[in-house]
């Protein structure tokens, strides 16, 4: 006999998220020489940040992984904690339960089914554009705003959305004639909406969109996505 690699079993397709979170957690963070199914409750975050990132890589097929910043805003998130520095963070350890057992506060989801969402939608949408690093993704709307608010009128930046799983919104700063500024976020798009018209479309179409954050202009940033269009005959 011998041990095989980690399988679940499940009987509807509504079990697959959880399923590859059971077999993510067994794979990166089981013993070899363990007795069959025992798993840690805990484990370092460091650790977790490594797995995060190899999943990230593979599943979209990027040589582009997470960056220090990515992960002190998945930090922040899955301990639900806005207070403690990136290297308070680096000592703490996560639990299988943060991972995929205790919803989001406020939301109906696990961080891992908001991560998993992430994952897809990249993989199937995005994955030109988080090459390319026009999209910084994991970022909080509360340091958008910070990022943005004091950028020209236009500016704006990607990131993904927080209420929804598996969405992307835009981020832009409206700035008004007396110096004042206001952050905007677009209603996210879903896989869905940007396999109707994709994402560099979307951005070419709104006049109010002007630069990339921090100030590269929107068509020399996105101008290799544009898809050539043409008018056939009425």
């Amino acid at each position: 006999q011998v041990l095989s690699l980690p399988i679940v079993v499940i009987v509807h397709g509504n079990q697959d998220n959880n399923a590859k979170a059971t077999v993510l957690w067994d794979n990166a963070f089981s013993e070899i020489d363990r007795v069959p199914f025992v798993v840690a409750e805990r484990v370092p975050w460091e650790k977790m940040c490594d797995t995060l990132n190899l999943k990230f890589m593979a599943e979209v097929q990027t040589t582009k992984g997470l960056l220090k910043e990515h992960y002190f805003f998945l930090a922040q998130k899955i301990f639900n904690d806005h207070s403690a520095s990136l290297e308070d963070f680096q000592n703490r350890s996560v639990s299988w339960a943060q991972f995929n057992k205790e919803i989001l506060p406020g939301r109906g989801f696990t961080f891992w089914q908001w991560f998993d969402g992430v994952l897809d939608l990249t993989k199937r949408c995005l994955k030109s554009y988080w090459s390319d690093r026009l999209i910084i993704g994991f970022i909080s709307k509360q340091y958008v705003c910070k990022l943005l608010s004091t950028e020209p009128d236009g500016t704006f930046l990607l990131r993904f959305s927080d209420s929804e799983i598996g969405g992307v919104t835009i981020a832009h700063v409206i700035r008004g004639k007396d110096g004042s500024s206001q952050v905007e976020n677009i209603q996210p798009f879903s896989a869905k909406d940007l396999s109707i018209r994709s994402l560099g479309d979307r951005i070419r179409d709104l006049g109010q969109l002007r630069n990339l954050y921090p100030n590269t202009p929107k068509d020399q940033a996105f101008g290799s996505h544009y898809n050539s269009e043409w008018v056939g005959a009425e």
